[in-house]
């Protein structure tokens, strides 16, 4: 259920974000209460007020009085933009940096992209294992064997 690579707060917090990008929770509904979760994931009730609190701060939950916590209108939305910016930031300048770092064309890097997009780019062929033939030798086969 929890690993050990980050405090279980910031993991239950990040599994509530998940449901709501990928539609588990939508918006206005009540989520368990800390105690419910508590229980149900064998974890101290504590840990997970903590993540319902940081989950609140940053206006994902809300909490109803007397009632319990509930998905924040337009948190759906403000998750989104946020993991957007951080695909950005985290994927594809990595990305134009090493293409760049390689000589590789973003003309070429944008094509690879929409060949994927299309289900036809190179993830979709198996890798082939090449051989070195000696220089001046031409292989039947193209190379490739």
């Amino acid at each position: 259920m929890f690993d050990g690579r980050d405090p279980i707060y910031l993991q239950i917090a990040d599994r509530i974000r998940t449901e709501i990008l990928n539609g588990s929770l939508r918006e206005e509904e009540q989520v368990m209460s800390t105690t419910q979760y508590a229980t149900t994931y064998r974890i101290n009730p504590a840990t997970a007020a903590k993540a319902f609190a940081q989950l609140v701060d940053e206006g994902v939950l809300y909490k109803r009085r007397g009632v319990g916590m509930f998905v924040s209108p337009e948190a759906r939305d403000q998750l989104m933009a946020g993991r957007r910016e951080r695909f950005f930031t985290d994927v594809l300048e990595p990305l134009v940096a090493e293409a760049r770092v390689l000589g590789i064309p973003l003309t070429e890097v944008a094509d690879r992209l929409r060949q994927l997009d299309a289900g036809s780019g190179p993830t979709a062929a198996p890798q082939v294992a090449r051989t070195a033939a000696p220089e001046g030798a031409a292989l039947e086969d193209g190379g490739v064997r």
